[in-house]
């Protein structure tokens, strides 16, 4: 008898051995089949669903959302420690510009409008008629105070709305 529980205990264990290698099938699943909304956009596999939390939690912003103030202005703080020295400079007034007009973006696409932000708006106005279009560095060098100023100006301004960026 004991020989007849050792040979139906062996197969039991072949059987579950087997279904685990079923199971573990090491060949990656194809991608998901995604069908195009009834609007005719394309979705793919890898857009987001606004409403599909991250994996994180947190929901995932639809794709064409604007920028937030805040997250815009915190990019233009992060230019605060930054200086203009011989081999960074070019980066650093490139950054700085790149951040400002981040800023003027988010200002313009925010809810409150971009009436809401009148004077910073107008300074990287002010900014765009001295650059007149001209992004080099050698223009953003000979522009640097301006650029500075404008950064700081800015700055100031924001610190008295604190409703828009916190």
């Amino acid at each position: 008898m004991r020989f007849g529980s050792t040979a139906l205990g062996a197969a039991l264990l072949a059987v579950a051995l087997a279904g685990f290698t079923v199971s573990c099938d090491l060949a990656p699943a194809a991608p998901p089949t995604v069908s195009a909304p009834p609007d005719g956009g394309a979705l793919g596999p890898s857009d987001p669903s606004p409403s599909a939390p991250s994996p994180t939690g947190e929901p995932i912003p639809p794709v064409n959302q604007p920028e937030k103030v805040r997250d815009a202005f915190a990019g233009l703080q992060a230019t605060l420690d930054d200086s203009c020295v011989p081999g960074n400079c070019a980066y650093v007034l490139g950054r700085l510009d790149d951040e400002l007009h981040r800023v003027d973006r988010a200002m313009k696409a925010d809810p409150k409008g971009p009436g809401h932000f009148p004077e910073p708006i107008a300074l990287i106005a002010k900014l765009d008629g001295e650059l007149g279009g001209d992004r080099s560095t050698a223009n953003l060098e000979k522009h640097k105070a301006l650029l500075i100023d404008t950064r700081d100006r800015i700055n100031t301004w924001m610190q008295g709305h604190p409703d828009d960026y916190r």
